[in-house]
């Protein structure tokens, strides 16, 4: 066990021998660090929060209390193997919230990027992939083997279904089951997650130039409306495009996957 001279920890926490708390760590009444956790620079569980398994949870990262990180995966073939999950820097994982290391059969690793908020009781199953700044709001769930990019939004009560990837910028809305992988800057909603636009508000929101949106807007419609099967539309737009945001999103169709699309109604 190392900790950090200048880190607080309540008499009532349980710190488990091999764990490792960075300066400015604050550790809270009842908490539970395990012997093979990691805790960056100014760290914060709060009362009852519990890390555990191989966890690194980067520097500025506040866990609250009764939030799990760490614990094994929920997957009946997981057995017992050493895995990982890796917590990025300035996260907010909110009360409740559960967070399992990987499996050996999906790489080992599960990954939370810098400045994710998740809010009560979301999840993010074993070996996701979640970007830098993802906001999983109330009881938003991402299953096993996910890939999230930055800046993505989930709804409350939404779900996206193993294997599934949402690209940089999309938008979740509330009580949504995704099975499918979502495009870029795409905006998905309905209890069975249709692609129904694009994220505008938050492609306006980061600065993004008007002739990039324009783009994305003439993209959308030939995706939509084109000729031909819809790899070929995208196939289409990579060979016209300028555009660096179409780029990505045709990139993205293109690229591997174990999943169909949604496709633009």
């Amino acid at each position: 066990m190392a900790i950090d001279p200048g880190a607080q920890v309540h008499p009532t926490a349980v710190i488990e021998d091999g764990a490792v708390i960075g300066p400015g760590c604050v550790i809270g009444p009842f908490c539970v660090v395990g012997p093979e956790v990691t805790l960056g620079e100014g760290v914060v569980l709060k009362s009852h929060a519990v890390v555990t398994g191989w966890t690194e949870v980067g520097p500025g990262t506040e866990i609250w209390p009764f939030a799990v990180v760490g614990e094994v995966p929920q997957d009946l073939k997981f057995k017992g193997e050493r895995t990982r999950l890796i917590v990025g820097a300035r996260c907010r994982i909110r009360e409740g919230a559960t967070l399992n290391t990987g499996t050996e059969g999906g790489g080992g690793v599960t990954r939370v990027g810098d400045d994710c908020l998740l809010m009560t009781g979301a999840h993010v199953g074993h070996d996701a992939t979640v970007g830098n700044r993802v906001i999983l709001a109330n009881q938003a769930a991402v299953a096993g083997h996910c890939w999230l990019g930055d800046d993505v939004i989930l709804g409350g009560l939404s779900g996206i279904h193993q294997w599934v990837r949402v690209g940089r910028g999309a938008i979740i809305g509330a009580v949504t089951m995704v099975t499918n992988d979502v495009i870029p800057f795409g905006l998905v909603q309905a209890p069975r997650g249709e692609l129904d636009g694009l994220n505008l508000v938050g492609l306006k929101r980061r600065g993004v130039q008007r002739s990039e949106i324009t783009a994305l807007r003439a993209a959308y419609q030939m995706l939509a409306q084109g000729d031909g099967a819809f790899l070929d539309r995208a196939r289409r737009l990579a060979d016209e495009t300028e555009s660096t945001h179409v780029r990505e999103v045709t990139d993205f169709i293109l690229g591997a996957s174990d999943r169909s699309f949604l496709t633009p109604r």
